[in-house]
Parts: C-alpha cells; structure tokens; sequence
C-alpha cells in the first residue's frame, strides 16, 4: 500500500488538532508522527513543513474518511480571520492550526462520558483499555468497539477499564444508542435542539457532554460545550454573553479559546 500526500492546508497543525483534548486515541511518536484508529482504520499520519503525508493509504480512504475526519474541506483561514474580539484573536493567534474533529458519534458520546471528572492521561488510559478489551485488533491497533458489542455487557464486564462510576453510563448509553432510544441518525439530520435532548437521555450525560458529542460527533459547530475552563473563560472575558463574530462557528471558538485558557494557566505556574 502507497502513502498519500497533499499540501499542507492553510491553518492546521497535527499536534494541536489531535492533542487539545478533543480525541483520546492518538499519540505521537519521537519522530513527531501520530499514530491511531478511527472509524475502524489504523493510520499513521506526519506533518512537514509543506505536506501531509498518510502513510499507507489509499486516496479512497483518504476521501472518505481521513478528509471529512480532519475537516480538510472547510475554510479555517475565513472562519477565524472573521474573529475580531480581542481574547479571541489573541488565542487563534497563539494556536492557529485547530480544526475540529469530525469523530465516530459514538466513540465521540463514550469518549467524552469517560471525560467526566478526569483528566486527559487517564481518560486515554481508560479508553485505550476499552478498545483493548472489547474492539477488534485491526494489527496495530484496536477498534473502538461499537454499542451493540457493549450493549451486551454489563458494568462488572467494564471492570479492567477503571473506569469507575462511569462503567454505568456507558452500558446504558450502549444500550439506548443500540437499540435506537438515542437515535444518531436522527440527531445528525435535525437541528442542535433535537440532539441535545436526545442524548440526555442517556444516564449521567448532562449538557456537557452532549455538547462535546454534538460538536466533535456530529460536527455540528454551533456546540459550545462548557467544563470548568470555559466556565473561567465566561466569567473572565464574557461576562455579558459571547461576542457577536462567533456565531455560527462558537465550537471552534470554543476550543481555541479553551487551549489558549487551559495553556495560559500552565505557564503562569512555570
């Protein structure tokens, strides 16, 4: 199998896509290339100074699932160089390169149920045990598995995840997401609202993380998911609402702003 190259987009950059705490499958190797599964298919990927270079795959996977999984086809440059709000201009400044992740929906809900009062390492740990356990070896990788394989499970079947009072959640998500209480079809062809309700159907999911899976699942970029972070961002620089040149687009405002927030309060420790 051949590797696939394209020129590198104008705004993007592999690590702060796959590593702003929007996905939990990918890590990058000492020679700065990221390795992970999505949608089934395990790919290494590298940034250059000009490329994106695929590494074994073919342009019709390329098209399929790799393009719309980096959001390859939407205009980031028009997007961001409308943001003329001070905060925000200084955080798409500092992190210019962040696309959303247009993720598997249910990898996307489980994922960000696994997110609840957890930090990024041991909401990777956990994730990663769970393909380990219960997704398919696709040969350098597993599978995330899908809510069929663990609707058939029960919360003491999660135990060598770790994951705590979360195992519950995900089995019932699991089950409602299988048999079609929470319908994902559904949710992607009607408006935010409908999703929004749809997905607190789920036990212990609240407006958090069905933000999170709207926005990185379904790719729905008026999501605006709000965790402690964004909490601090609201009452540090919105206290009176979010300015008007986010509209449409507040997800992807959302997550440059949470970077630039969350990095911010790490450098002041240094």
């Amino acid at each position: 199998m051949s590797d696939y190259r394209i020129k590198k987009p104008d705004v993007f950059s592999l690590p702060l896509c796959l590593d702003c705490g929007q996905a939990f499958r990918w890590e990058q190797q000492e020679s700065g290339i990221f390795c992970g599964v999505a949608f089934g298919k395990y790919l290494k990927i590298e940034e250059t100074d000009s490329e994106l270079i695929f590494y074994d795959t073919e342009k019709e996977a390329f098209e399929k699932i790799w393009k719309p999984y980096f959001d390859l086809d939407t205009d980031y440059g028009k997007i961001i160089g409308a943001y003329d709000e001070e905060n925000l201009v200084k955080a798409v400044t500092a992190y210019s390169g962040i696309r959303i992740l247009h993720q598997e929906p249910w990898e996307a809900l489980c994922s960000f149920i696994i997110s609840q009062n957890n930090n990024i390492p041991r909401i990777k740990g956990i994730v990663s045990r769970l393909c380990e356990n219960f997704g398919e070896n696709v040969g350098k990788g597993f599978t995330f598995p899908s809510a069929q394989r663990l609707a058939d499970l029960t919360p003491e079947d999660l135990a060598p995840l770790r994951a705590g009072f979360r195992a519950k959640y995900i089995i019932d998500a699991a089950v409602k997401v299988a048999d079609g209480t929470v319908d994902f079809q559904k949710i992607d062809e009607n408006p935010i609202e409908f999703g929004r309700e749809e997905l607190i159907k789920v036990k212990g999911v609240g407006a958090k993380v069905a933000e999170c899976t709207l926005l990185y699942g379904f790719h729905k970029l008026t999501a605006f998911p709000v965790d402690v972070w964004v909490k601090r961002i609201m009452a540090e620089m919105y206290p009176n609402g979010l300015p008007a040149c986010m509209k449409g687009t507040e997800g992807i405002a959302q997550q440059y702003l949470f970077h630039y927030r969350r990095n911010m309060e790490k450098q002041s420790r240094q």
